[in-house]
């Protein structure tokens, strides 16, 4: 299900001109992150208001496997699934820069960590397991929390997966308030890290 694209409102809230976002087009910007931090949704807006293409990479994989997230888990297995997105990563890693929202396990696979950390800017978004059930838990689409305890499943997933997010070179915290309210931490914090013009 895609979201319509960002409201002027929510262009509207940006407090960047765009002689000061102009810097932040120069690499590709890597969203990472547990399951339902919103790393597709913010990404959209985040694409658009600077003006870059947007890749979700979940959608990549599907379209390279002909079939969907779901059915590649239950058919091929968790294994096939993030070869695929490893390879798949990196061919988009090669393309003009642009936002790309990854896949939750994504950036624990080292090769692929080093790589987005070499190729682009990687954002860490993070928020509180409990938030994150019960965003996941409003739809049926999630291999690794089908049948399952939200909480439980994200608690375990963000102990070991932590230590990895924990290597993006950008780190926002985020809660149940409007993307836009992302967008901004994060083109806050890539300010604040990458050379700007005056």
């Amino acid at each position: 299900m895609t979201e319509p694209p960002p409201s002027p409102e929510d262009k509207a809230l940006s407090r960047h001109r765009p002689e000061d976002l102009a810097p932040l087009r120069q690499r590709t910007i890597v969203l990472v992150g547990l399951m339902g931090v919103g790393k597709s949704s913010v990404g959209r807006r985040l694409a658009n208001l600077l003006d870059l293409p947007f890749r979700d990479a979940d959608t990549e994989v599907e379209a390279a496997a002909g079939r969907s997230i779901s059915e590649i888990f239950a058919e091929l297995g968790e294994a096939a699934f993030r070869d695929g997105e490893r390879r798949v990563i990196a061919r988009l890693l090669d393309e003009p820069p642009h936002v790309l929202a990854t896949g939750g396990g994504a950036f624990v696979n080292p090769e692929t960590r080093a790589l987005i950390n070499a190729k682009a800017v990687s954002v860490w978004l993070k928020a509180d397991v409990e938030l994150l059930a019960r965003r996941v838990s409003r739809k049926d689409n999630r291999p690794l929390v089908r049948g399952k305890d939200p909480v439980e499943v994200l608690t375990e997933l963000a102990r070991v997966r932590n230590p990895a997010y924990a290597e993006a070179q950008v780190h926002v915290q985020t809660g149940d308030t409007p993307h836009m309210v992302a967008v901004e931490a994060i083109l806050t914090a890539l300010r604040a890290r990458l050379p700007v013009a005056e």
